[in-house]
């Protein structure tokens, strides 16, 4: 379901994908339904008419070096559908503790990290720019936080707010969370708060999408949340975004399984999706007999 915080309804949850970790889970959390406390995110911007199959393949050698290495680490990958062309790397740990291991763990496999390293060349070639973010789980910002099993899509929404604003960005919070506990009190979403590698304050939303079919029913929410709201709410909810929001987008990724890799757990509950079967080749046609 979309947040919405102007007449234009926009983002919120996230998908099963952002369990990514090697390492065991926060106590009290259930990692089969809880989204990664934190979120580490790799993007790569692909250079014009170098991304698709280029990359993708470039990311399978990549993937080959890390699974003969035997590296400890999982992520998932998606494609930009709207927006620059670049690919997300989503690395998801139970705590900062639990990144701190596997680099650890990394450390002592220096051949395997050599052989990464060696794979990420031609790889190089084909970007324009690299970055990388980390992100923090807000749970007094989420609202049915969960992980969506049969995601195929994700809608990425990002809001910068405005330096010494983040008490009207609270009050935008608690007036979207009562206008869908009325209006479409089904909806799920998580947010996740910038830690490093962004300037000033924000807050990332993931949407999982099983296909993109499901935006129009995002529409038809949206639009119940703001009959929920009514006239004199949503003015007021846009003041409060006009005065704490500096910069809003959202963008929309497709889930690459061919440039990820992703932990057991995916793989066992989806194995058709995660780890597709090559079509056996044909048998050529027995000759007639002469």
């Amino acid at each position: 379901m979309r947040f919405c915080i102007s007449k234009r309804p926009t983002a919120l949850p996230l998908l099963l994908c952002l369990l990514g970790s090697a390492s065991a889970a926060l106590a009290q959390e259930d990692p089969a339904t809880t989204p990664s406390k934190v979120l580490v995110i790799n993007r790569e911007y692909t250079r014009p008419g170098k991304g698709g199959a280029l990359h993708e393949k470039t990311e399978s050698a990549y993937i080959a070096a890390a699974k003969a290495g035997k590296a400890p680490f999982h992520y998932i990958a998606a494609t930009s559908m709207s927006g620059p062309d670049r690919a997300l790397f989503l690395v998801g740990y139970p705590s900062f503790t639990a990144w701190e291991n596997v680099n650890k763990m990394m450390d002592a496999m220096p051949s395997t990290g050599a052989a990464l390293d060696k794979a990420m060349v031609p790889d190089g070639d084909l970007l324009s720019e690299t970055d990388t973010s980390v992100w923090i789980r807000d749970d007094e910002q989420g609202f049915n936080s969960k992980l969506v099993p049969g995601t195929r899509y994700l809608e990425l929404s990002v809001y910068r707010i405005k330096p010494g604003h983040d008490a009207e960005w609270s009050e935008v919070v608690k007036l979207v969370k009562a206008g869908y506990m009325k209006a479409v009190p089904e909806a799920s979403w998580t947010v996740y708060g910038q830690y490093y590698g962004t300037y000033g304050s924000a807050y990332l939303v993931i949407t999982p999408l099983k296909s993109v079919a499901e935006l129009d029913q995002h529409l038809i929410g949206g639009k119940a949340f703001a009959d929920a709201l009514g006239k004199d709410g949503l003015k007021k909810l846009d003041e409060l975004v006009a005065s704490c929001v500096s910069e809003e987008q959202q963008n929309l990724f497709r889930i690459s399984p061919r440039m990820s890799i992703p932990p057991l757990a995916l793989i066992n509950a989806e194995p058709d999706f995660w780890q597709p079967k090559s079509a056996a080749p044909k048998k050529a046609a027995a000759k007639p007999a002469q």
